[in-house]
C-alpha cells in the first residue's frame, strides 16, 4: 500500500523524493540553512520543481554553496555565473547571492550561528500546522512578515516573506505537511 504525501508532490519523481528526503525536516545546520536561502530566492517568481531540476548546477556554479567563497566573489566570478546556462541567469539574484553570503557571515559572528539567529524565531522548535488540505498553507504569516523584515534590515535581498514562510516550511521551522502525509509526524 502506498503511503498519503501532499497533494503538490504527487505524479513528478523528483518533487516526491524532495519531499519524502528533505521538505519539512528540521534543518540546524548553517550550510544547509545556506543553501536553502539561496534556492529560494532563485524561486522567487518561479516554480519550486524549476529550481530543483537545476539544484545540482547551481550547486556547481557556486562552489557548493560555500557561503565564504561566495561572499568574496568577484565581477569575474559574477560575469562566469550570468554565461552559466544550467543556473537561472538573472543578474539581480546572482548579486544578490553575493550579498546574502555577505550578510549570512555577519549574522554568524553575531549570533554563534546563522541557525541560533533563525531558529530564535519560533523558539527554536518548529511550528506544527495541521493541514488537511496543501492548499491550505499561507503563503506568509506574521512571522514570516517579521522574519522578512529582520533579514532585510541586515542587508539580505530577495527575502520577501513569501520567500521567507517557503523557507520556513522547507527547512522544518514550520510542519505544513498535510495531517494525512507519512512525513507529518516523521518530521
Amino acid at each position: 500500500m502506498e503511503k498519503h504525501k501532499c497533494g503538490w508532490c504527487v505524479g513528478d519523481e523528483l518533487y516526491e523524493a524532495y519531499h519524502d528526503r528533505e521538505w519539512g525536516v528540521p534543518v540546524r545546520d548553517d550550510a544547509t540553512l545556506f543553501e536553502f536561502l539561496i534556492l529560494e530566492t532563485f524561486q522567487a517568481g518561479l516554480s519550486w520543481i524549476t529550481i530543483l531540476r537545476k539544484r545540482e548546477n547551481f550547486r556547481k556554479a557556486f562552489d557548493h554553496f560555500d557561503y565564504k567563497k561566495i561572499a568574496r566573489y568577484n565581477e569575474t566570478k559574477i560575469a562566469a555565473l550570468l554565461q552559466d546556462t544550467g543556473i537561472i541567469r538573472n543578474k539581480l539574484k546572482v548579486r544578490a547571492t553575493v550579498s546574502n553570503a555577505q550578510a549570512f557571515i555577519k549574522i554568524q559572528e553575531e549570533f554563534g550561528s546563522f541557525s541560533n539567529y533563525i531558529w530564535s524565531f519560533v523558539d527554536g522548535k518548529p511550528i506544527k500546522n495541521a493541514l488537511k488540505d496543501h492548499k491550505e498553507a499561507p503563503a506568509k504569516t506574521d512571522l514570516s512578515d517579521t522574519l522578512s523584515k529582520d533579514l532585510k534590515g541586515r542587508g539580505f535581498k530577495f527575502v520577501g516573506s513569501t520567500v521567507v514562510y517557503a523557507h520556513m516550511q522547507a527547512t522544518g521551522m514550520v510542519n505544513d505537511h498535510e495531517v494525512s502525509c507519512f512525513r507529518y509526524h516523521e518530521v
